[in-house]
């Protein structure tokens, strides 16, 4: 019984790590496209401030739905392996923003600018902030499930 219970609390440590890097993906969106229009912090408006408040959660919606699969795949890759080291989550991170590319790209419109190299670098930077977050919530626990006793 402790070990099925063990195994519920790892499931929600691995969901709430997911929302976290979903969060932080979206930050690092929202603030690398405030930066590409040329603001700085000096010269942000306070209704700009207050405008991320409502953008990065829901911006953080769409990169959990269009990263949900491909991040399922490299945690549960992390899991089985045992992988607890930043820079496998940082490089998880982002070949789940190249597959997220690669999708967007096949099936894009004609007007959809996926092509532009500070786009692609912004969304696979996206990616590896991401993984990181995601380690810093749920990847580095101290207990592996395989440790579990019987």
């Amino acid at each position: 019984m402790t070990r099925l219970v063990a195994y519920f609390i790892r499931f929600a440590i691995i969901l709430i790590g997911y929302g976290v890097a979903a969060l932080a993906a979206s930050a690092f969106l929202n603030v690398m496209f405030l930066a590409s229009l040329g603001y700085t912090p000096e010269h942000v408006q306070p209704a700009a401030t207050a405008s991320l408040y409502f953008s990065i959660p829901f911006v953080a919606l769409f990169v959990a739905y269009f990263a949900f699969m491909p991040a399922a795949v490299a945690i549960l890759v992390s899991e089985i392996l045992g992988r607890r080291d930043w820079l496998f989550y940082a490089l998880a991170g982002a070949v789940v923003a190249a597959v997220f590319l690669g999708f967007a790209h096949q099936t894009a419109d004609a007007n959809f600018e996926i092509t532009d190299p500070r786009v692609v670098a912004a969304v696979i930077g996206s990616g590896m902030v991401g993984g990181i977050f995601y380690w810093l919530s749920a990847g580095r626990s101290a207990g592996s499930w395989r440790q579990i006793g019987p």
